[in-house]
């Protein structure tokens, strides 16, 4: 039998496994270290080097030889495999490479490794477990970990392993490890290190007022309920604080104005000394601070403000070698990158992240057409210089004349990367993904009077004018991502799957999603799904008029999370145009969602109660007239089952049909779990079922290109 996609699905990790990731370029540009799987559906994750001169490989720490190594000398000889989260591959699943030394640290089986990558074999360190999140020192001679909610540094020679930053609080952690509210730094990882590695910047938090939340899965009736500090809207967050500490001796808080200011969003340790980036509650002004690492004193050195909030630019705020503060600002409809002050993009190049700074080049991710992403530096005499030429989503990584430059385009999954160096010739890393087991038959659209970017996904068995389609809208919609862009993402297959059993799907990107503009993105301000919603309709009806085929007497409506509470609200407020839908994970309640996200668009929900309950499903319930498939995971700490079982009951209460699938043992990531294959082809029955699709294989399981198995 041929592997049908979601089974692929699974079993590639949604085309991650075997994809080169996490590039760090060592030894003054003559290696890149990076982590891949040897196969597009292993899922142990090892650490490679790849030597520039040569363009070989070579495999640094391999998991399972390692795994054999800790189980022989504990006298058990068998290979270890760790158990993982969805979405996560086993083995390394992150690490700290010095650039100037080579010297590699990271964590597997609770234990911390290092490798020298010119050459020599792992060597397991002696410290305190588990170990999470090992980072090297500037100059490679110290390791710092988080190790039971503590701060430990250990030499890189593996003596001297001591604790530096603890509190006998099991609600206070110091370096992060929990998203607690007011922590937001994208990995997590709550701590810095000084240039010279004499001392860290360190952040403490402190979840003991933020409200206890309960995960129990009712499937396992023996197993407590899990608890957890979830920060919902308008409740308590975390308390965070930064602290230096060195390596040894007593720590020096960071002193700012926290009651008005309570979000760190971003901090960093640079020649200049630490920095932090904090944030009102209201989110409409974030200011830079310069830390004195001394005494602990802040200074602001910038602050910016917005009427609706002030958007968070991945990798900003920063500083160039010379101490030029790197920003953003949304001027004319157009997010420019900014450098001490000047802007340094032109108009309609939207900023979207700054990759990072080496000496005065800053190296950033912009896109001038909101389906691409493209890779561009600016330096001081230079101006901005575009560095990728084709149509795609590119990122990269730049250390001296060395640019990892990874190019996501249509023809694979994961992509292409290539190292480039002045005067070299180029090398490529190998990726050993998957190739998907069916082609996409999609067409691009521009849409509407907005230009609302579309894909039109068919059968690969339909010829036009043999027959209309029911039409099924498969969108994310919401302001955190995207769906049509110019790459080969494990979405748009799922749409071609949707596609081979018997409908035309419509994706479409609308107001609030990322890469058109400021304005775009704010047109979510106070109402999350209304704006969404007609953006939605209006792709829909425009499609229909540019293919005949699609029929819009039959249409429904499919999406997860954000998508999954739009597919719901697009029954209740438009049962007009939409005739059914299937709502997994979505925010039923606005209120049971994270204050930082959620405030973000609604503000307090004590200052604006009436846009939480406009934008909520429960209060619409007894709206609804078409069938509703909802679909949670009992697991989910991300979109708590709450919020579709009050909604289930408001139906209820309300006598209105619907169907309810609960998932035991599930989180928020469904696809790619086990049973992935029949979630989806539960889908497709209740779709089939009521919007009259039609298969030439008649109602059999069909395979992706419309077999029959």
């Amino acid at each position: 039998m041929t592997d049908s996609l979601p089974a692929q699905l699974v079993r590639t990790q949604r085309f991650t496994l075997g994809v080169p990731q996490q590039f760090t370029v060592v030894l003054d540009g003559a290696a890149v270290v990076f982590l891949r799987s040897r196969k597009g559906d292993d899922p142990l994750v090892c650490l490679w080097a790849l030597e520039l001169e040569s363009g070989t490989e070579r495999l640094l720490a391999d998991p399972a030889e390692l795994s054999a190594r800790m189980g022989a000398a504990e006298g058990d000889a068998a290979p270890v495999r760790e158990e993982r989260p969805l979405g996560q591959g086993a083995g390394i699943e992150s690490y700290s490479a010095c650039p100037t030394t080579g010297l590699a640290a990271f964590a597997l089986a609770g234990g911390l490794w290092t490798v020298d990558v010119a050459g020599g074999r792992p060597r397991r360190l002696i410290t305190q477990q588990p170990v999470a999140g090992p980072l090297l020192d500037p100059a490679g001679q110290r390791i710092a970990y988080v190790s039971g909610g503590a701060l430990w540094v250990v030499e890189a020679d593996g003596t001297g392993d001591r604790l530096v930053a603890a509190s006998g609080n099991t609600n206070v952690e110091f370096g992060g490890g929990q998203d607690t509210g007011s922590f937001l730094l994208d990995s997590l990882r709550g701590y810095w290190w000084a240039p010279d590695g004499g001392r860290l910047l360190v952040a403490r938090v402190d979840s003991s007022a933020v409200p206890v939340w309960y995960i129990a899965d009712p499937a396992e009736p023996g197993k407590a309920p899990r608890t957890m500090r979830y920060p919902a809207a308008g409740t308590a967050n975390a308390e965070v604080t930064l602290w230096i500490v060195g390596t040894s001796g007593s720590p020096t808080p960071v002193a700012w104005d926290r009651r008005n200011a309570e979000y760190l969003v971003a901090a960093g340790w640079d020649a200049h000394g630490p920095y932090a980036a904090v944030q009102t509650r209201d989110q409409r002004t974030v200011q830079f601070l310069g830390i004195d690492a001394a005494t602990g004193d802040t200074a602001v050195l910038h602050e910016q403000t917005d009427e609706c909030w002030v958007q968070l630019v991945p990798g900003l705020p920063a500083r160039t070698a010379s101490g030029a503060l790197v920003g953003h600002a949304d001027r004319d409809g157009t997010r420019h990158l900014t450098v001490a002050g000047a802007t340094v993009t032109p108009p309609g190049l939207q900023l979207r992240e700054i990759l990072g700074i080496d000496g005065e080049k800053v190296l950033f991710t912009a896109s001038d057409e909101p389906t691409q992403t493209h890779l561009w530096a600016y330096q001081p005499g230079q101006g901005s210089q575009q560095l990728s030429a084709e149509p795609g989503v590119h990122s990269g990584v730049s250390l001296g004349g060395t640019l990892v430059h990874v190019a996501r385009g249509t023809d694979r999954p994961g992509g292409r990367v290539t190292v480039r160096r002045d005067g070299r010739p180029a090398v490529g890393v190998a990726s050993f993904a998957e190739p998907p087991v069916l082609d996409l038959h999609a067409t691009s659209l521009v849409l509407g009077p907005r230009s609302l970017r579309a894909v039109l996904y068919l059968p690969s068995w339909h010829q036009p004018g043999t027959g209309r389609l029911p039409v099924l809208a498969d969108p994310y919609g919401g302001p955190a991502a995207q769906r049509v862009t110019a790459e080969l993402g494990p979405w748009s297959l799922l749409s071609q799957w949707f596609a081979e059993q018997g409908f035309a799907v419509l994706a479409a990107d609308g107001s609030g999603t990322p890469g058109r503009g400021p304005g775009w993105e704010r047109e979510v301000y106070g109402d999350v799904y209304g704006p969404v919603l007609d953006d939605q309709v209006t792709a829909i009806q425009q499609a229909a008029r540019l293919h005949p085929d699609l029929d819009l007497g039959r249409v429904g409506i499919r999406g997860w999370s954000f998508g999954g509470y739009l597919a719901a609200a697009a029954v209740l407020h438009r049962p007009d145009v939409f005739h059914a839908a299937v709502a997994g994970a979505g925010v039923a309640d606005q209120r049971l969602y994270h204050a930082h996200w959620r405030e973000r668009f609604l503000g307090h929900p004590d200052e604006f109660p009436e846009r939480y309950d406009a934008c909520s499903l429960i209060p619409a319930a007894a709206k609804l007239r078409r069938p509703l498939l909802l679909i949670h995971g009992l697991t989910d700490d991300n979109v708590h089952p709450a919020n579709t079982l009050r909604l289930s009951a408001a139906l209820l209460a309300a006598s209105r049909p619907h169907e309810v699938l609960l998932l035991p043992g599930t989180g928020h990531g469904a696809i790619g779990a086990a049973g992935t294959e029949n979630l989806l082809w539960h889908q497709v029955r209740f779709l089939q079922r009521h919007l009259h699709a039609k298969h030439p294989a008649g109602n059999a399981k069909a395979g992706p290109l419309g077999t029959t198995r």
